[in-house]
């Protein structure tokens, strides 16, 4: 390539960059308006004018769905690999048709990701990133620049926001409890008490509990969380704060916890998961949470990358390579730990405080 092309190149991938927040937001409306349900529901390739006939059947709205609209979103969805489209030549017509990337879009799979999309997509959560710049440049949290509170405050006043905020976390969970209870089958069978630090309505100290009914579950949150959680068999929702207490149990489960909070404050957090299991002798804290390989070239190395900026500007949290997390546990009293890689975004740490 010559020094043109490089050029050329550069540009191009400049307005690649620059036009990115498109595709997240087709990818929106493709879960808003449902479309991957309805050709699922379909069992078959649908054309344009099968979806417009199922939406016209699912929406209120008094006006009729506009198909050109709807042709050029799809044909970005289809460039995005999101959906397959061919041409068929009998009828000459397109027929769209669901991808593996859609397949985690549909509301009634084992692993929906659709709330996780509707949260991170969410017009409170897309603001503050209009603040990162001005961050850099004289410190502070975006979220509060944009806000004015915290995201813990603001789901507080905001019963909307809170419920997409925990159907997106619960969401997450389910996804999870799967992978686990698939590649951490084992490390579940010495425990007879586990408590979920930070569990939202309950869904994986549920799913942990159900693959497992040796384990007495706890599920442990803020009040305002718990609220609106439902009953699961073998699980007690006790409300509480990780920075004051943590109730006592065999093992200590944090899932997406850690990555929300400075150092400083993870040493809190885990100060108060060794005093939790302090009076078991196989004690133990299961960590669920990204392990960053910033050089790496694995599935979900790069999407890492893209979630510390994401801790940086919501919470005011961060990602951490594994050298880091090796810092956090001994500074906290945890010299020792495996690290257990699963099929997603998360590895495992379990920490021994001996």
């Amino acid at each position: 390539m010559d020094a043109e092309e490089e050029i050329t190149k550069g540009q191009a991938e400049v307005w690649e960059h620059m036009f990115a927040f498109v595709d997240s937001m087709a990818l929106k409306c493709a879960v808003e308006l449902g479309i991957p349900d309805i050709i699922n529901s379909h069992g078959h390739p649908v054309t344009l004018s099968e979806i417009i006939n199922s939406l016209q059947t699912t929406t209120s709205s008094s006006s009729s769905p506009n198909i050109d609209y709807l042709t050029r979103v799809m044909r970005l969805l289809v460039r995005k690999r999101i959906l397959s489209s061919h041409f068929h030549q009998e009828t000459s017509q397109t027929l769209y048709d669901l991808t593996p990337s859609s397949k985690w879009l549909l509301r009634d799979s084992k692993f929906n990701l659709s709330p996780v999309i509707s949260f991170f997509l969410h017009p409170s959560i897309l603001e503050p990133w209009q603040y990162l710049g001005k961050c850099v440049e004289e410190n502070g949290l975006a979220f509060e620049k944009a806000h004015g509170c915290e995201i813990w405050d603001l789901a507080v006043a905001n019963p909307q926001f809170n419920q997409v905020f925990n159907d997106g976390m619960g969401c997450t969970a389910k996804m999870i409890a799967g992978e686990m209870l698939t590649e951490y089958k084992d490390g579940f069978s010495g425990i007879s008490s586990l408590v979920d630090v930070g569990g939202g309505k309950g869904a994986m100290i549920a799913a942990i509990v159900e693959a497992n009914p040796h384990i007495k579950g706890i599920n442990f949150d803020l009040p305002h969380v718990l609220a609106t959680a439902q009953e699961h068999p073998g699980v007690t929702h006790v409300t509480g704060d990780m920075f004051v207490e943590i109730p006592e149990a065999d093992a200590v489960i944090m899932k997406w916890i850690m990555h929300d909070w400075s150092d400083e404050n993870c040493v809190k957090i885990l100060k108060n998961c060794y005093k939790a299991i302090s009076k078991t002798k196989n004690g133990k804290v299961i960590i669920v949470d990204c392990v960053l390989q910033p050089d790496g070239n694995g599935l979900f190395d790069e999407t890492g990358l893209t979630f510390d900026l994401l801790m940086m500007v919501i919470p005011g949290g961060k990602e951490r390579t594994e050298v880091e997390w090796n810092d956090l546990l001994k500074s906290a009293g945890f010299p020792r730990y495996n690290l257990i890689q699963i099929p997603t975004i998360h590895s495992i740490i379990e920490a021994f405080p001996e």
